[in-house]
């Protein structure tokens, strides 16, 4: 529709005589009205240039008339309610077991971040490829004391790709991924492995010092975060000795744990301990596969248990029996909802620098990392891929390209097989 107004002030310049750029303040602006939508667009071409402003304003506007010959409309969501609906979907996929309520957790973290970054009123159909090639750098640089590998980056940026690509689909957006910048070569051998995970003197000092927690936590048991510090103290112990995902153990109920034999004593006068089995349950585990293990447990279960139960049972009164409290989760100061992902992550930093566990800045060190270090010394144990993928709910292939031909003491033992490697010693066998 041609424009009603012919007069223009000196910072108003018509274009093809259906919109106009204008000046507010230093920077251009253009106003152009849809006919169908029975709507002006409003938008700045960011520029202080005049010429500069015409130029991108005749684009801006081929383009808009080529997106209503389409049958495309301008105005759009914005990134949060496109974020709101991706996440409805994904949640009954979730309610559909076609993904674990732990992944869609994930997701909604991942697409937290990318409001963050993006803003939450930026509208879906005004995205461009190159508005996230900067999303590496924002993650990984700007947040002081806030350490982000690259690896979750990679992470991130596949679930704002896969829910761009959901939305173009549903014509919300006019682009179907972000071009992200590449991201560097992640070394996945010796070193690598190494900055992300524990050797057995660090583990030790980790669950010397989460021991503490415990002790700590216990003797303020009816202070606020107390009961909180516990539960999440023994979430990282029983990490260290079962391996376990983080979604799996979250997700793990009392009726999953099942004592074999308890206060077996071991070589030494203070080696107590239990041997629990575990069940995981298919639908909790990320690749939708039951299976059970035994674990030698040093009490933590068992300790975990007395705390958690006796407060249930006094909580419930009359109606409490233990049947009932095997529905209820492991890891949760209610029964209800386990504990946080940044309670887990708030613990696990200042346990680290309580152990004094060395070259932090320098490593990747994350709660994930006691998977890695449980792993290893399977292997290191002489346990071959097969068994350590059975017991860890992964593929044979996945153990033997990630870890198997990355510990040193394993590659030690293959190239001397009379001699065990232990503690940086070699002892004939």
């Amino acid at each position: 529709m041609p424009l009603k107004k012919r007069t223009f002030a000196d910072d108003e310049v018509a274009i093809f005589d259906e919109a106009v750029v204008y000046r507010r303040g230093d920077y251009w602006q253009m106003r152009m009205w849809l006919t169908k939508e029975r709507k002006y667009a409003r938008f700045s071409l960011k520029t202080r240039n005049r010429d500069t402003a015409i130029d991108k304003a005749k684009k801006h506007y081929h383009e808009l008339m080529a997106q209503q010959l389409a049958g495309k409309t301008y105005f759009s969501k914005t990134t949060k309610q496109g974020v709101d609906e991706y996440l409805k979907q994904r949640e009954r996929d979730a309610e559909s077991g076609l993904i674990v309520r732990g992944r869609y957790g994930t997701i909604k973290t991942h697409l937290e971040h990318w409001l963050n970054f993006i803003g939450r009123d930026t509208k879906l159909k005004e995205l461009e490829r190159t508005d996230c090639e900067n999303y590496l750098h924002s993650r990984t640089k700007t947040k002081k004391n806030v350490s982000v590998s690259q690896t979750t980056v990679a992470n991130e940026q596949s679930t704002i790709n896969a829910m761009t690509a959901w939305l173009y689909k549903r014509s919300e957006t006019y682009i179907e991924a972000f071009d992200f910048k590449p991201l560097k070569r992640i070394d996945r051998g010796d070193e690598a492995l190494r900055r992300a995970s524990f050797d057995e003197d660090e583990l030790r000092k980790v669950q010397l010092t989460l021991d503490g927690y415990v002790k700590e936590a216990k003797l303020r048991i009816n202070e606020q975060g107390s009961l909180t510090k516990l539960v999440t103290a023994y979430y990282l112990l029983i990490s260290s000795i079962t391996g376990l995902r983080r979604g799996e153990q979250l997700q793990l109920r009392w009726s999953d744990v099942e004592w074999l034999d308890k206060n077996v004593k071991g070589g030494s006068a203070d080696d107590t301990y239990s041997l629990v089995k575990l069940s995981i349950r298919a639908e909790i585990t990320k690749v939708r596969k039951s299976r059970r293990f035994v674990i030698k447990d040093s009490e933590y279960f068992d300790n975990l248990f007395k705390v958690l139960y006796s407060r249930w049972k006094r909580s419930k009164g009359a109606t409490a029996d233990k049947e009932h409290f095997g529905n209820t989760l492991v890891f949760s100061v209610n029964g209800e909802t386990p504990i946080t992902a940044r309670a887990i992550q708030y613990h696990f930093d200042q346990v680290l620098v309580d152990a004094e566990i060395k070259n932090l800045q320098q490593r990747d060190l994350v709660p994930y990392s006691f998977r890695h270090a449980f792993i290893t010394s399977m292997i290191n144990k002489g346990a071959t891929p097969t068994k350590v993928a059975e017991m860890c709910g992964t593929s044979t292939l996945q153990i033997e390209r990630t870890y198997y031909h990355t510990t040193e003491a394993k590659m030690i033992t293959n190239a001397l097989p009379q001699f065990d490697y232990r503690d940086g010693l070699l002892v004939p066998k």
